[in-house]
């Protein structure tokens, strides 16, 4: 059995940035360094005084220290961490494009009133999740020894455990629609029309050749490959 040391540093380079990210800044607010507010998105702050940090801040803030923060921790840990070092295996550049694209998402669906957000943390995360569950339709899963379903079905149960334990629902719909827009641009539209409308940027694909701490890679857009491998329910461009 590996020490968590030899655990961490096995991690896929996307996932354990945005995993400890997340986890340091619960830190610094549990210990007073910062405040929820320091996170908070408030496009009114954003546009208008210019707090622009408030751009990032609010994709890594899980909220203070609770089961809820657990929770989010260890699906960070297991589906995201699958998704890259699985479904985008070798495609780094891809799965942070992904990262970016659902980033992006977020903040734009954030404006809507009825959508409004503060934390888009939980979103991303939940981004995560509903992508995975599409990559991995059919993998069983056991939610909290109660009931056994497939993952195809896992976003809609842990957002209706939020609605039962009494935990704001925007969060993890706005994840779910980030998620699913993204899955139909780079899955479900291409293989109707053929075209790819969502290509992984080449200024990401550099970003990730040039920077020492993502592994070199051969990474390639889902689209542009030519094995069709049926997964679950559609089928998709590429593994």
């Amino acid at each position: 059995m590996s020490s968590p040391a030899e655990w961490y540093k096995s991690l896929p380079p996307v996932t354990k940035f945005y995993g400890t990210a997340c986890l340091a800044c619960t830190v610094a607010c549990q210990i007073g360094l910062l405040t929820p507010y320091d996170f908070a998105y408030i496009p009114r702050l954003v546009f208008y005084n210019f707090q622009v940090h408030k751009l990032f801040t609010t994709l890594f803030f899980l909220g203070k220290f609770s089961i809820n923060f657990g929770i989010r921790l260890l699906m960070i840990a297991r589906y995201g961490v699958q998704l890259e070092s699985i479904s985008f295996q070798g495609r780094t550049a891809d799965f942070l494009w992904m990262m970016i694209f659902g980033a992006f998402s977020l903040l734009v669906l954030a404006i809507i009133p009825l959508l409004q957000s503060p934390f888009l943390g939980i979103s991303l995360v939940f981004m995560l999740l509903y992508v995975w569950s599409r990559e991995f339709p059919n993998a069983s899963i056991n939610l909290y020894g109660l009931v056994n379903l497939k993952a195809f079905y896992l976003p809609w149960a842990m957002l209706c455990l939020d609605v039962i334990f009494g935990s704001p629902i925007i969060p993890d719909l706005l994840g779910i629609i980030a998620g699913h827009l993204y899955y139909f641009l780079t899955v479900l539209h291409p293989l109707s029309t053929g075209r790819n409308i969502l290509k992984t940027p080449q200024w990401v694909h550099k970003l990730v050749r040039r920077s020492r701490y993502f592994t070199p890679v051969q990474s390639s857009s889902r689209a542009d490959r030519t094995d069709p491998v049926f997964r679950g329910r559609s089928y998709r461009l590429g593994g």
